[in-house]
């Protein structure tokens, strides 16, 4: 916790409880937006830390290529199958034709 938050933490505590001893309906209001004020402040406090949009898409952008490098036996393998398939149904069309010419 950054000492941002702490202060904020103290400052809240402080206020909520002298609100609360003022006037209860007004304690609760500070208790509640304080609270809220405290959570932004630690987010806040860690938002520089995270990796921006760039980086993100970089790094997805590596995992997808290591991905891509891992399957090209399985599509080379694919590709291998296409091309005896095609030339099967070449031959099958080519035998089809001689038959209807006959």
């Amino acid at each position: 916790m950054s000492k941002r938050t702490v202060v904020a933490g103290a400052a809240w505590l402080a206020l909520t409880v002298l609100a609360f001893l003022a006037d209860p309906i007004l304690g609760a209001v500070v208790l509640i937006f304080g609270a809220i004020g405290v959570v932004m402040v630690q987010l806040a406090s860690t938002w520089d830390e995270h990796p921006d949009f760039e980086a993100r898409e970089q790094a997805r952008a590596e995992r997808r290529k290591v991905k891509w490098e891992a399957n090209a036996p399985a599509r080379d393998r694919d590709r291998e199958r296409y091309q005896a398939h095609k030339a099967r149904q070449a031959e099958k069309a080519a035998r089809a034709q001689d038959r209807a010419e006959r």
